[in-house]
């Protein structure tokens, strides 16, 4: 009867947690942190990809023919979408021309900016260790941005929006 009250544990997991976690090393004033390397990796090739390609456009001009593809739907009714004058636009904007990028297409100059913003939040919070910023758009805000698009192409194809037209 001795055995019943003897007290047995059971076996240790190998999958358990140590008592106190290791400590990781401290890197030095000079070493890089391998960890805000990465995080500025993504950040930093969106921006390098970005770039360049505004360099691209930059240099290689779309209002001389043959560079650039014409707009399938420009060409088969003769109407602006959205994204006519984008490539003008974009040259004009890497030509440092704000007035002339506007001119060409309002909607793609303020999608730069808000391009730009989202890159400076992304690069601070990569930079400072803070979570990678995320667009959630829901359904409401897929409808306010097609409807704005969309009376975007009205207004830049009627007579009186004309100055919205590239």
């Amino acid at each position: 009867m001795s055995g019943e009250n003897q007290r047995v544990d059971a076996p240790r997991s190998p999958y358990a947690e140590p008592a106190q976690p290791p400590v990781p090393p401290v890197p030095g004033p000079s070493a890089p942190v391998p960890g805000r390397l990465r995080r500025l990796a993504a950040p930093g090739l969106t921006l390098a990809a970005a770039a360049l390609a505004f360099a691209y456009v930059g240099t290689v001009d779309p209002n001389e023919p043959g560079h650039y593809p014409v707009c399938p739907l420009f060409r088969l009714t003769g109407i602006l979408c959205p994204g006519c004058g984008g490539l003008r636009s974009a040259h004009a904007f890497a030509q440092g021309d704000l007035i002339t990028a506007l001119g060409a297409n309002a909607l793609a100059v303020a999608g730069y900016f808000v391009f730009a913003g989202f890159m400076i939040l992304w690069l601070v919070r990569a930079c400072c260790g803070g979570p990678t910023p995320r667009f959630v758009l829901r359904r409401l805000h897929w409808w306010v941005i097609g409807v704005l698009a969309l009376v975007f192409v009205v207004v830049r194809n009627l007579p009186f929006g004309a100055a919205l037209a590239p």
